[in-house]
């Protein structure tokens, strides 16, 4: 029964992960900027910044873990000022390490980008030992924060573990965050609205149902990782078009769909190779493409 640290513990990926951990009988500090309407016997919400040095160290006594999910830009936007974005998620990650040093945590497990890091794919699916050739500061900074991962293993024995994820989708994702083309879709349909696509459909990426991405989080909770990071996707690429004939289908509505000039920064094709946290982690995606998307309107209409 560990006692585990998630920031970003409000959004679409730490409410499934808080409930995973709960549902392991772990103790678990929620930390974040926003405090969802939730309650349990072993979770306490901390509500603040994790650039707040003094209210992160209070938040981490006697945590054991700590699952590291918060990021204050996305990849769209993060070219628009790259300063912030070292400023906010670079050097709050290096604060973070330093309190996890201070605080006796022995293992921290970082939410790095497998869609941004490697930027265009020279071989499919995507190996971890691929160039990363980062075309967006999120990515540069996923990187660059993985590295620090690495250095505070070998300097201070810190168990730290990255996890290169892919395109999550699933329940609790909002649609008008600017993140998460499944949800932003799927939300289109429900409401009988017309899909933009930029391009012919054919841009091939990498999804996975939630449930199994944080599946992956708890595997990486138990193993020693040592500074690695681990491709944690389907392992097979899905193009635009073939998700929208999907949605069609999970939801028995006929999608409009509205075809525009392509984006000359979209990657035409990636998807991740996942054997490594196959062997190493002992982990795969369970749920398909079908069920989770039977699974998220579901809760989608349930929702309202």
């Amino acid at each position: 029964m560990k006692k585990a640290l998630v920031t970003g513990a409000s959004g679409f990926l730490g409410r499934h992960l808080v409930e995973a951990l709960l549902a392991e009988g772990c103790t678990v500090v929620g930390f974040d900027i926003s405090t969802p309407d939730t309650s349990d016997d072993h979770l306490q919400w901390v509500t603040g910044s994790f650039l707040d040095g003094e209210l992160l160290r209070d938040a981490l006594q006697d945590c054991e873990v700590i699952f590291h999910l918060a990021s204050t830009t996305l990849p769209k936007s993060s070219n628009d000022d790259p300063g912030h974005d070292v400023a906010t998620n670079l050097q709050g990650a290096i604060g973070l390490l330093d309190q996890a040093v201070a605080a006796g945590v022995s293992k921290v497990v970082f939410i790095s980008s497998g869609g941004t890091v490697y930027g265009v794919p020279r071989q499919l699916p995507v190996p971890e030992d691929h160039v990363t050739h980062p075309t967006c500061s999120y990515g540069i900074v996923k990187l660059a924060i993985e590295k620090y991962l690495y250095l505070y293993h070998q300097m201070h024995g810190l168990d730290t573990c990255s996890l290169r994820l892919s395109n999550p989708y699933g329940e609790y994702q909002r649609p008008d965050t600017g993140q998460g083309v499944i949800a932003a879709l799927c939300h289109r349909a429900l409401h009988g609205e017309t899909i933009e696509i930029w391009g012919d459909g054919s841009v091939v990426r990498d999804f996975i149902y939630v449930k199994d991405a944080v599946a992956a989080m708890l595997k990486a909770m138990e193993v020693e990782c040592a500074g690695q990071a681990f491709n944690i996707g389907s392992g097979t690429g899905t193009s635009i078009n073939q998700v929208i004939d999907q949605i069609e289908l999970a939801s028995a509505c006929t999608v409009k769909r509205d075809y525009k000039p392509g984006r000359g920064f979209d990657v035409p094709e990636i998807y991740l190779d996942i054997s490594k946290a196959s062997r190493d982690l002992n982990w795969q995606p369970l749920v398909s493409m079908e069920e989770g998307l039977a699974r998220l309107f579901d809760w989608a209409r349930k929702a309202g």
